[in-house]
């Protein structure tokens, strides 16, 4: 897939879920895609074009569109139905565990506006999607951190066989994984960097950021690891317990959600489990209703912008 470069500098790609998507649709007929009036707004609109008997528009009705997927799963087909993030947590949350986790039914869930990527206001942003769904059995979480990692977890998606939920970063999406040799696989973390004084365990695009503080860090002499975890259901405990049995380094866990039930509070009870007691911070969203503004100023404010980021390690390792 063609990158473009962004005015920052950082290489793009355009809409990748959708692109693989219609890509692996020409050779899996059983693909099809289904949507709640948000084909543009979850880069569907690619698939729609290129398959429009295969596309179903179910309007502003999200237990709706659930279940359509659902019948279909049972059909046969491998739906891929698309929505924003809150709106399939918040809505239509029981007819995903009802309609197909119960029944291990094959729907991928594909949400866009993950956490704080819009600063639309708390109708919007899926501050807490994870935590929702972690407790759902049968269901495969995934939250993918640039366009290469997006396009790789479609295709992996598309093969495994049972409920997924993926959250998807849209439009011009970076392009930053590629510089670390990296693959996806459901179930996998991946050290990116090494360092001794402070481990990253992140996710989404929160891995682009420790990556991007992890670089300005190493100019003050602090050396940073970065453990990319892109499936938060089943958690890669292997890999988790292995980079933070490491002794002296703190362990800090960044992500794009609210500190309460995701990421953070999952490798936390990891290590409690298994007895590993390093020191350990949580970068993420607050535990409350986020206001609405500007995505940079709004990052600024709740912490999780490569700024926030670096002036917290520092402080935390002086």
């Amino acid at each position: 897939m063609i990158a473009s470069i962004a005015p920052d500098g950082i290489p793009t790609r355009n809409a990748p879920f959708g692109q693989t998507l219609a890509r692996l649709a020409h050779q899996r007929p059983g693909i099809v895609g289904l949507t709640a009036d948000l084909a543009k707004y979850t880069d569907l609109h690619v698939f729609a074009q290129e398959y429009p008997d295969r596309f179903y528009q179910m309007g502003m009705a999200e237990q709706v569109l659930m279940s359509a997927a659902a019948g279909l799963a049972r059909e046969g087909f491998t739906p891929f139905a698309t929505t924003y993030a809150v709106f399939a947590s918040r809505r239509a949350y029981d007819f995903i565990c009802m309609a197909i986790a119960e029944e291990n039914l094959d729907v991928k869930i594909v949400c866009a506006l993950p956490g704080l990527t819009t600063g639309y206001g708390p109708s919007h942003q899926a501050t807490e999607d994870i935590a929702i769904f972690r407790g759902m059995p049968n269901l495969t979480i995934i939250d993918p951190c640039d366009a290469l990692d997006i396009e790789q977890a479609t295709e992996a998606i598309a093969d495994h066989k049972g409920p997924v939920y993926m959250r998807l970063l849209r439009g011009k999406v970076p392009l930053v994984l590629d510089e670390y040799d990296y693959t996806f696989q459901i179930g996998t973390a991946r050290l990116l960097r090494d360092g001794a004084d402070v481990l990253f365990i992140s996710s989404g695009l929160m891995t682009m950021r420790v990556l991007e503080a992890a670089k300005v860090l190493e100019a003050d002499r602090i050396g940073c690891a970065v453990l990319h975890v892109p499936t938060i259901k089943p958690l890669d405990t292997e890999a988790i317990l292995a980079a933070a049995r490491q002794p002296g380094r703190l362990v800090v866990v960044a992500e794009n959600h609210t500190i309460i039930g995701g990421l953070g509070e999952g490798v936390a009870a990891l290590l409690m489990r298994e007895g590993v007691t390093p020191i350990f911070r949580q970068i993420g969203l607050p535990d409350e209703f986020l206001d609405a503004g500007a995505l940079p100023t709004l990052h600024d404010r709740y912490g999780i912008s490569t700024a926030e980021i670096v002036r917290r390690v520092r402080t935390w390792t002086e």
